[in-house]
């Protein structure tokens, strides 16, 4: 019997106890109804199937959202190659109840416990039976790409060298309202910058300051601490609280008034306002 489930870390109990659908694979007929009638009390659809197609479900839901990602990604720089406005044209998009709203957000690349790990099973599953599954394939590779993107545009802001630089980081978990880093974009993301020769001082309010991630970074205990002296501020996980840090404090801890908002997650026209030179995703 397989009984899948779809929650999203930082949101586990509100899925939980408000899905979109409940799943439930079985040989027996008679073992699926019983299991669905635990599940009445929460009046949501509830799909009968067996075994290898429940599994499959949650396969391809999750590779399905991770396509949508990056292609929203991949529209993100053609946006930004033909001066278009990623946030109008997502949001345009968006109202096509085809398409809706959900997963449109560009930023740094997918990563997590769910993504990588379902797409390359799935990858496996398919290659296994025969099929070559170039698409997916193309969705893993491209989404590595991405953090090569945001590496770049740190890089143009520092006139083409990350030597010996100082970057200011925030967020280091995979998204907001999470303490989870394994496979996270912007650990990725930072392991280039030091990489190609940057030092690091990051901030994440999950993760208290103290010993040093990897060489070339150092976790501080705020926001503002991150920014002291810093070449470049890189945004990397959405965390709410990062729209209300004092720009006018960041300015002034700066050594310039770069930004690389992976995330689009701050005011860009009270940053222009300020004097920052800014990079979003898509902007």
């Amino acid at each position: 019997m397989s009984n899948p489930e779809f929650l999203r870390e930082g949101s586990a109990v509100e899925d939980c106890l408000h899905p979109d659908r409940i799943v439930i694979g079985a040989d027996s007929e008679d073992i699926a109804i019983r299991v669905a009638g635990l599940c009445t009390p929460l009046a949501v659809p509830t799909i009968l199937t067996d075994a290898p197609s429940a599994e499959l479900i949650k396969y391809v839901a999750n590779a399905f959202l991770a396509t949508k990602i990056i292609f929203v990604n991949a529209v993100a720089a053609v946006s930004e190659a033909v001066g278009a406005d990623m946030h109008d044209v997502v949001l345009a998009v968006g109202h096509d109840k085809r398409i809706g709203h959900g997963f449109l957000s560009p930023g740094p690349g997918w990563g997590g416990s769910c993504f990588p790990k379902d797409t390359k099973a799935l990858i496996r599953i398919v290659a296994n039976a025969g099929y070559d599954f170039r698409m997916l394939e193309a969705v893993v590779e491209v989404n590595q790409q991405q953090f090569a993107r945001v590496v770049r545009k740190v890089e143009e802001l520092l006139d083409g060298s990350l030597d010996a630089a100082n970057i200011a980081v925030w967020g280091l978990t995979f998204e907001a309202r999470t303490d989870d880093r394994p496979d996270s974009p912007a650990i990725e993301v930072i392991r280039q910058l030091v990489a190609g020769g940057a030092k690091v001082r990051a901030f994440d309010p999950t993760v208290p300051a103290g010993p040093a991630l990897m060489d070339g970074v150092e976790v501080v205990s705020t926001a503002s601490e991150a920014c002291d002296g810093g070449g470049v501020l890189v945004v990397l996980t959405a965390w709410d609280e990062f729209k209300w840090v004092d720009l006018d404090g960041v300015v002034s801890r700066l050594r310039t008034a770069n930004v690389v908002d992976a995330s689009n997650v701050l005011d860009r026209p009270a940053l222009l306002s300020r004097g920052f030179r800014h990079r979003g995703i898509g902007r």
